[in-house]
Parts: C-alpha cells; sequence; structure tokens
C-alpha cells in the first residue's frame, strides 16, 4: 500500500490528508512537532482573550483520526533523505514513505537586532508561542507593558490581546500609519486612530534598535532609532512571517524563500510536493506574490495536491485575491487589488468614501483608461464574496460595480445601509472631474 507523509499538520496538510482519504485507501501518516491535532490558528487569539478554549478550536474530535485511518506522529524532522526516501525524527524511529508532502508553514522572521535572545522575546505563530505568552503576559502585574515591532495584521491581533489583560502596549511602526505598505493612506490612517483609541501608544516612523534585557536574562527594555528606551517585560516580534524550511538545509530539496513548486506543487524530487505557507511558485500567479501565507490559499493547495496524488493531475488555480481580518472593532475585507500609494502603478485609480462620523470606509480600484473593475477594500461594511468574484471574473467596469453595489452587501436588512451614499459621492467626483 503506497505511504503519503505530510509533515505539518495545519490547514495546508490537514486539508490534504482529508481529501486523499476521500478519495483513496492509500496510508496517511502525519507529522507535527507543535501539536498533537490539528487546531485552527486563526482562534489562537481568542483562547488568549478567554472567547474560546483550547479544545473549541480543534475542528475534529480525537476520534476522527483513527475513524479515517489517519496516523498522527508528535515529533519532529530532523533531516529528509530523499534517495532513500526516509525520515528522520528527532524523538522516534526513522519513518519511510513512497510519497511526501511539505506542509511545515512559517516561523516569526527576524532581523539581527541584539538581544533576540532576552527571555519574554517571541512571536504570535505556533502553539508554543501562545503558550509563552500565557507565561511571559499572564496579566499587567507580571507584564505591565509590552513593546510590539511591525505594523502588521498579527502585531494589531497581539495588541488586542494584550489589551484585553490591562497590559500597557507600545507598538513601533516605521511608517507614517499603519500597514501603509499594504493598505491606501485614508484606510492606513483610519487604523492607526483607531487602535490608538483602544490605549495602544502608536509610534510611527519608528523602529527596533536593539532589545535590553536584566541580570537574569528577562527583557528589561528596548531602544529605538529614534534613541528612545522604553522599558517593557514583553517584545512581540510581528515583522512577518518566512517559511519553516530549515530543517531542508542538508536535502536536494530546491529552497529559496520557500520550497520551490511548479504549478502541479511538485518540487525538484519525484514524489515530493510542498503545500501552504512553506511553498514557493516557481512562476508567480498573476499579481500573487510566490510565496503565501495565507489560510485559504493552503486549503486550495491541500485539495489540489491530493487530486493530482490520487491520479487526477491538477494545476493550483487560486482565483482572485481575497482576505480578511478584524482590527480591534473594525472588519476588513477586500477583494481583487487595491494597491497602495507605494505600489499602485500610474495606471491604478483609487475612488475612497468614508462616513463623516464613524470609522466606516471603502475604497475602489479600477484601471485609468479602461475603467475596469480591479478590487476593492472595505472597513465595517460587509460584502458577499461571490459578486465581487463574479465581477472581477467578468471584467466589470467601476460604473457597473458602483451602480449594482447594492447586490453586493452582505449586512442584514436591519443594518444602516450605505451604497446610496457610496454612489452619490463617485457621481459627484464623477462630475467634477468631467
Amino acid at each position: 500500500m503506497e505511504h503519503v507523509v505530510i509533515i505539518g499538520n495545519g490547514i495546508a496538510g490537514v486539508t490534504a490528508a482529508r481529501h486523499i482519504r476521500k478519495l483513496s485507501d492509500k496510508k496517511i501518516t502525519i507529522i507535527s512537532s507543535e501539536a498533537s491535532h490539528f487546531f485552527s490558528r486563526t482562534a489562537l487569539m481568542y483562547v488568549y482573550m478567554g472567547h474560546m478554549r483550547w479544545k473549541d478550536i480543534e475542528p475534529y474530535e480525537p476520534h476522527f483520526w483513527k475513524k479515517n485511518r489517519i496516523d498522527l506522529i508528535q515529533d519532529y524532522v530532523t533531516r529528509v533523505h530523499t534517495k532513500e526516501k526516509k525520515l528522520d525524527l528527532e524523538k522516534g524511529q526513522p519513518i519511510s514513505y513512497d510519497i511526501l508532502i511539505l506542509a511545515t508553514g512559517s516561523t516569526t522572521r527576524t532581523f539581527d537586532w541584539p538581544g533576540l535572545n532576552f527571555k519574554g522575546v517571541q512571536g504570535l505563530v505556533t502553539k508554543q508561542d501562545l503558550e509563552n505568552l500565557e507565561q511571559n503576559a499572564p496579566n499587567k502585574d507580571v507584564c505591565r507593558r509590552a513593546v510590539i515591532v511591525g505594523g502588521g495584521l498579527i502585531g494589531v491581533e497581539l495588541a488586542e490581546m494584550l489589551r484585553t489583560r490591562d497590559i500597557e502596549v507600545s507598538f513601533l511602526v516605521r511608517e507614517g500609519a499603519f500597514w501603509t505598505g499594504t493598505l491606501p493612506l485614508p484606510e492606513a490612517k483610519m487604523l492607526s486612530e483607531h487602535i490608538a483609541s483602544h490605549g495602544v501608544d502608536m509610534q510611527h516612523h519608528t523602529e527596533l534598535k536593539e532589545i535590553l534585557g536584566d541580570d537574569e536574562g528577562n527583557v528589561r527594555a528596548v531602544v529605538t532609532n529614534k534613541g528612545t528606551e522604553i522599558p517593557c517585560d514583553l517584545v512581540g516580534i510581528t515583522t512577518g512571517v518566512t517559511p519553516n524550511i530549515k530543517f531542508l538545509e542538508t536535502s536536494d530539496i530546491e529552497t529559496d524563500r520557500g520550497i520551490l513548486v511548479n504549478e502541479h506543487l511538485e518540487t525538484n524530487i519525484p514524489n515530493v510536493y510542498a503545500i501552504g505557507d512553506c511553498a514557493q511558485q516557481r512562476n508567480a500567479i498573476g499579481k500573487r506574490p510566490p510565496v503565501e501565507a495565507v489560510w485559504y490559499t493552503g486549503r486550495i493547495m491541500g485539495k489540489t495536491v491530493a487530486q493530482t496524488l490520487c491520479g487526477n493531475p491538477t494545476t493550483y488555480q487560486p482565483g482572485h485575491w481575497f482576505n480578511s481580518a478584524k482590527f480591534f472593532d473594525i472588519e476588513y475585507q477586500t477583494y481583487g487589488w487595491v494597491f497602495s500609494e507605494k505600489k499602485k502603478s500610474e495606471d491604478e485609480v483609487h475612488f475612497h468614501w468614508k462616513h463623516p462620523n464613524k470609522e466606516i470606509c471603502i475604497t475602489f480600484a479600477y484601471h485609468r483608461r479602461s475603467r475596469e473593475f480591479l478590487g476593492v477594500n472595505t472597513f465595517g461594511i460587509r460584502m458577499r464574496h461571490e459578486v465581487f468574484d463574479r465581477w472581477l471574473q467578468e471584467k466589470r467596469s467601476i460604473d457597473e460595480v458602483i451602480q449594482h453595489l447594492s447586490q453586493a452587501n452582505f449586512d442584514p436588512e436591519f443594518y444602516t445601509q450605505y451604497h446610496s451614499l457610496i454612489q452619490k459621492k463617485f457621481m459627484t467626483n464623477a462630475t467634477i472631474t468631467a
């Protein structure tokens, strides 16, 4: 019986296992050193905040794995021998495979800052990170102040988590507003103000220079590029993630930032595949980055590789870009491409609307000459994925999208509707431009 071994039990690896089992009788083994069972990584913050228990973020009951004949091994793979088709484990005996799927996810990206090894310096990616946070910042008596470095999605999640325990937070953001590398400036400024309104000390144009420790090896302060010393008991490193591939350094598997794969998610080694955050497309798909640390793309990759392994070779097709997140009280959705001022081309035009009294806004991107709709960002307004996906697929014009905007509204009928206000401003702008 053909043996499929999957390294990593995140959404990509577990999706692959589930779909291989639906399609075949292959022997399936999942190896993970992080946790004994699959869990919802996006819900880690809610465990710390007390909204959920650990068992609440495990989607499957313990009997699920035995019922579906999926063997679980909690161990760390130290080396991959591709010629012998064998894996060395840190604790257990070596394990052989016929097909190997690498789904090892991401790890916190750091830079060469002095002091990274002090106790109290950590990221927020893994189960172990959550456990460390409970040790390092259980309450405001143990952790009086935390410093968060980096202005991305993980950073704002960590800020919200810490503030629920009344821990003071300083947030170092190197740009002039939050997440300006991704968002247009009006949205970034609104988010900076909103995060600050929750008691977060937002320090813009500020970068980490050094982490200072005490005689016992604990964090005591950070020094910024401005020469300011900020006393703290926790330093949250949230400057992005990087593929978790260090264990492959001695293997024959080709890597760059991630594990290099083709359109079928195949590596350079026959019968070895890579999916999820650790995979890097040799040829970028459209405007998507070659490495995507996104939950839903990992899920699609898992389904795709399962089809290929079970006799139906399938090309990885992630479709139109979309994502969602939450910034304290503001819900965010994005469909298609809305680039920041730093990244957008001269042909990309933005139409921005913001409610005069509420933290609600929307930005549409479209092509200057053809007026083709390119993408949308929404904050505080829920929209329908399938509607925007169809409009992007059909290459609708911005004028058609604005005209039929009510079709994309997802909020219940008793919620305030904003499409008429958005349409009015769009028409006013069009008249002024003309």
